[in-house]
């Protein structure tokens, strides 16, 4: 099937315009009028708004630092859903020697008490700094005083040395903003590409050559009036990618000679595999041996082989939950402790591959989160994870060692993002990261009627696949909440839960349940939707505006619903709920619904087949009528009339 991918990454050049009349880097006063707002011009649900929001980024021609300036006034109208502006945090890099500081920062939260603007600073005691990585440092720090009605003001600075990369800068956010602008400075000697994302044209625009801090410089300043906050779609893996966004790489310096940086894939293949903290790890060869397991020489294939050596990685070592294309601490520390970074487990795993005699290379991606890789700029500061894949028969297959329930090309949902990058030693190449493989989701309710009209059973939820290890990230992150939901979605009363990973990798949740909510008596009779709680009570492709992005799934599915319900003695069935199958015309997406009797025993069975991990926005009307169907089908009663 044709999947149609609606972003267009690259860099952009862009015409020259007149804007002169228009101030860049020129913040407002404080307008005391702006905390009498009661509610943003732009969307009057909003809970939070930008009043003017300024990104700075300027290379200093003395020192050859960049310069990072932010600052930003922000609006509050309903503190409880705008948490998000109430905490600034502010990442710091480095590498080696090389480290980023932070300066100027000036904080302020600004309230109206009595009709007077009062102003409360945030103080210097109040910021603390936290440990991420070997590279990342986060200075953190809260507003105070925050209440409905607040303006929140914030500005900083940091210094960098790093210049290969200009933070992106996200234009469209979830908060509508009156003004946003973007500002790139930089002298002659000193190139970028600007690579621009989205489809939101800034009002003002300007980019020329002009003299800045007493050189030449080159100057992109982009200004944008009245932005609404950005619009999501259901089934949307990362809206990010749809949004409008700008960022900059560095293209060339000229100092006493021209040096390019603009990189390709083979390019950042030659330095990785030069890098100690990439390519060096893959040559202790001696580590790699020494680990490997008995008896992985003596098996037929080389996938089982390789499977061999997964299973040892995968079983032996746990990741810490840090992503990276770079180790931290090294393959001998993570040999040592069992324990380490997305990196070393999975180059650890090339290493023993390739000890093992198979054609085994690294994948650079960009995991979901993380969103698309720029295929027209190749930069290694778009990839934040990497993954192992082998060549056997001309074929490859792809390993993800961090997560325990993964298997061969069954990797975690994180990482099917379209396009990864192979480093094989001979040559670059992408390789399409689309999920093929199939999950299942097996929802089975055993229950009896009782005299009373209660409920009572047995409840099963089990997942297979890429919705396993969902399901299992889902549970460690809390495993608590996760618990609840059951009682939360489905209202019902739930004992005796019991979540698992099985021996082949599939994640169930077992649990008891009760409820005297399910029937509603009228004389003799007992009426009640035989689907119980598992019926689809709402269709979720809703969206009245036209679809603009394509449809995203963690992968093709199939969601079996079974439920076996025991009719009480001395009850009969009116009349049987009507059976019905829908399929699209490629047979891409399906739907079934059937009700059995057994005796006194009642089998429902509700089955959703999607064939295919992602598909265009055509797809959606499709959608919309099947789930339509679905919701009306499973919302069937049946009545139970006493003998």
């Amino acid at each position: 099937m044709k999947k149609i991918f609606l972003i267009v990454l690259g860099s952009m050049n862009f015409m020259l315009i007149d804007a002169q009349k228009h101030e860049f880097l020129n913040p407002p006063k404080f307008n005391d009028a702006d905390l009498s707002k009661t509610k943003s011009t732009l969307d009057e649900n909003a809970p939070a708004e930008i009043l003017y929001k300024s990104l700075h980024f300027m290379v200093d021609h003395s020192t050859g630092w960049l310069h990072k300036k932010y600052f930003y006034r922000v609006k509050i109208y309903n503190k409880d859903k705008a948490e998000d502006w109430l905490n600034l945090e502010v990442p710091l890099y480095q590498s080696g020697s090389d480290v980023e500081t932070l300066n100027k920062v000036k904080a302020f939260t600004y309230n109206l008490e009595n009709g007077v603007t009062v102003p409360t600073k945030v103080e210097k005691n109040s910021k603390f700094k936290s440990k991420e990585s070997k590279y990342v440092t986060i200075t953190k720090l809260a507003f105070p005083n925050v209440k409905d009605g607040s303006v929140l003001e914030y500005q900083y600075e940091v210094i960098s040395p790093f210049l290969f990369s200009i933070p992106e800068i996200l234009i469209e956010s979830d908060t509508p903003s009156l003004y946003t602008e973007y500002v790139l400075e930089n002298p002659l000697n000193i190139a970028y590409n600007i690579n621009y994302t989205g489809s939101v044209t800034p009002k003002y625009r300007v980019v020329e050559e002009k003299n800045l801090y007493g050189t030449q410089y080159k100057t992109y300043r982009f200004g944008y009036e009245n932005l609404k906050g950005f619009k999501t779609e259901k089934f949307v893996k990362n809206d990010r990618n749809y949004r409008t966004k700008i960022s900059a790489e560095l293209n060339s310096t000229n100092f006493r000679e021209l040096k390019l940086y603009s990189s390709s894939w083979e390019q950042i293949k030659e330095r990785l595999y030069q890098n100690e903290d990439f390519g060096g790890e893959l040559k202790k060869t001696r580590l790699a041996k020494e680990n490997l397991p008995a008896g992985v020489s003596s098996l037929n294939s080389d996938i089982e082989k390789a499977d061999a050596v997964f299973k040892y990685v995968q079983n032996t070592f746990t990741w810490n939950k840090d992503r990276g294309i770079y180790t931290e601490q090294g393959l001998k520390k993570l040999v040592e402790t069992k324990t380490g970074n997305a990196a070393e487990i999975n180059l650890l795993l090339i290493a023993m591959l390739r000890e093992a005699g198979i054609k085994a290379d690294p994948i650079l991606i960009s995991t979901v989160s993380n969103g698309l890789i720029n295929l027209a700029s190749p930069n290694v500061s778009n990839m934040n994870f990497v993954i192992a894949a082998i060549k056997v028969d001309d074929e490859y297959h792809l390993y993800d060692a961090t997560s325990k329930q993964s298997s061969m090309d069954q990797l975690p949902p994180r990482d099917w993002n379209e396009y990864g990058i192979l480093l094989s030693k001979d040559k670059v190449q992408q390789l399409s990261m689309i999920n093929a493989k199939p999950s299942f989701t097996y929802l089975t309710a055993n229950a009896k009627i009782n005299e009373n009209g209660s409920i009572s059973g047995t409840y099963s939820d089990k997942d297979t696949g890429s919705f396993a290890m969902y399901a299992k990230e889902n549970y460690d992150d809390n495993t608590d909440k996760y618990k609840k939901q059951y009682k939360e979605n489905f209202a019902i009363d739930f004992t005796n839960i019991d979540s698992k990973v099985l021996n082949n990798g599939d994640f169930e949740s077992t649990m008891n349940f009760s409820s005297d909510n399910l029937i509603d008596r009228i004389g003799k009779k007992m009426i009640i939707n035989p689907m119980l709680f598992l019926n689809k009570n709402s269709n979720e492709f809703d969206q009245v505006e036209a679809r603009k992005y394509t449809i995203d799934f963690i992968s093709p599915y199939t969601k079996v619903k079974k439920i076996i319900l025991e009719i009480p003695e001395g009850y009969a069935v009116e009349e049987l709920p009507k059976s019905k199958k829908i399929v699209t015309e490629d047979k891409e997406i399906e739907y079934s619904y059937s009700v059995e009797q057994k005796g006194n025993t009642l089998e429902i069975t509700s089955t959703t087949k999607v064939t295919s991990a992602d598909y265009p926005k055509e797809y959606y009307s499709a959608f919309k009528q099947i789930w339509g169907v679905a919701s009306k089908q499973e919302n069937q009663v049946i009545s139970l009339i006493k003998k």
